[in-house]
């Protein structure tokens, strides 16, 4: 360490045992992490806090034109690093214990990188987290499409790639390392990665307009999720044996929906037929997923000015739903009259 360095450390170690030695249970700096001629380089990061008290140890400061920052991350914070679900990996895989309360405190810091690496390892655990970041972007994608400012159209797209590098790295059993690198110096060393994923993400720092950014954002989040979508395995996805019962009291309850869309098709009223069929086909979304039925386009055939075909298509559609049922051996639970059912209900 440089004389600044290890004086800073020195510092902050004697703070802790004169002032809070039952109050702060670790002080972490973190290797590899500096500027070139900085003065920071790995001194410390952050400490633990015990408790409450434990808090008032945080300063932040500049020394010889170098800003310092002595902060505090929990337990819980440090748990959420080593599940991912806090973006400061490297703060955690690439931490160094400069001070420790207690060999309790040191051997549960221990523990939580070793379940931070044993998570790397977990693909089916990696890929779940590659989706989640895959769908943070796309929630960024559909904000930045309402925005026309150009400083944050670029900052959306920057997140965006920011968002889908992580998932990128999720996917390889990684993380990044380098805070100051744009992305793409770690991406270009990974095995595995989206089709001229790298040269996307250098468009759209290049960019100029936001429109181009936003046509750009899209192009890389398409690549991704195809890229992502190649890498489910049977094992992610949960197998379970549908339950058809379960499927025929769902058509019992919403045929209705039907019969009200083939009425609005025969008198053309698309203001009425067009509600339903937004709903039927969300449904129909679901319980494709939920029975893995096959693809079900209702509305891709829907004209507001001619509803003949959409008609014929939720025809088609309710009889194939019906076929699946009987063909499980359920019997649908309908009559032809009244008098049919009171009879066999009462």
């Amino acid at each position: 360490m440089k004389p600044t360095q290890r004086e800073l450390t020195e510092w902050a170690i004697t703070q802790i045992k004169k002032n809070f030695k039952d109050d702060v249970a670790l002080l972490i700096a973190i290797s590899g992490h500096s500027l070139e001629n900085d003065c920071h380089g790995e001194c410390f990061d952050y400490f633990v806090p015990a408790n409450e008290k434990g808090y008032k140890l945080a300063q932040t400061f500049i020394i010889d034109g170098v800003g310092h920052d002595l902060y505090p991350r929990s337990w819980e914070r440090i748990e959420n690093m080593a599940n991912f679900d806090d973006a400061f990996t490297y703060g955690l895989a690439d931490a160094r214990i400069l001070y420790y309360r207690s060999e309790e405190d040191k051997k549960h810091f221990i523990e939580l990188q070793e379940k931070l690496k044993a998570n790397l390892q977990d693909k089916e655990f990696m890929l779940k987290k590659a989706l989640e970041k895959l769908d943070t972007a796309m929630d960024i994608y559909r904000t930045m499409m309402f925005e026309d400012m150009l400083y944050k159209v670029r900052m959306a797209a920057g997140f965006i790639a920011r968002y889908l590098s992580v998932a990128v790295a999720c996917i390889n059993g990684t993380y990044f390392r380098e805070r100051l690198d744009l992305e793409t110096v770690e991406l270009a060393q990974m095995k595995d990665i989206p089709d001229n994923f790298v040269m996307g993400i250098e468009a759209i720092v290049k960019a100029k307009t936001p429109e181009e950014l936003k046509s750009l954002s899209y192009q890389i989040i398409s690549t991704t999720r195809k890229f992502i979508s190649t890498h489910k395995t049977p094992k992610y996805e949960k197998v379970k044996t549908p339950n058809y019962e379960d499927l025929a009291d769902w058509y019992e309850e919403g045929s209705l929906t039907w019969r009200r869309i083939y009425y609005h098709c025969d008198v053309q009223n698309y203001e009425r037929a067009f509600p339903d069929a937004i709903s039927l086909q969300h449904e129909m979304n679901i319980i494709k997923e939920e029975f893995g039925l096959r693809e079900m386009d209702l509305l891709g055939c829907f004209d507001a000015d001619n509803l003949s075909a959409f008609k014929q298509r939720a025809q088609e559609l309710e009889q194939y739903i019906i076929s699946e049922i009987e063909n499980h051996g359920v019997i649908l639970n309908r009559y032809d009259t009244l008098e049919q059912f009171l009879a066999k209900n009462s």
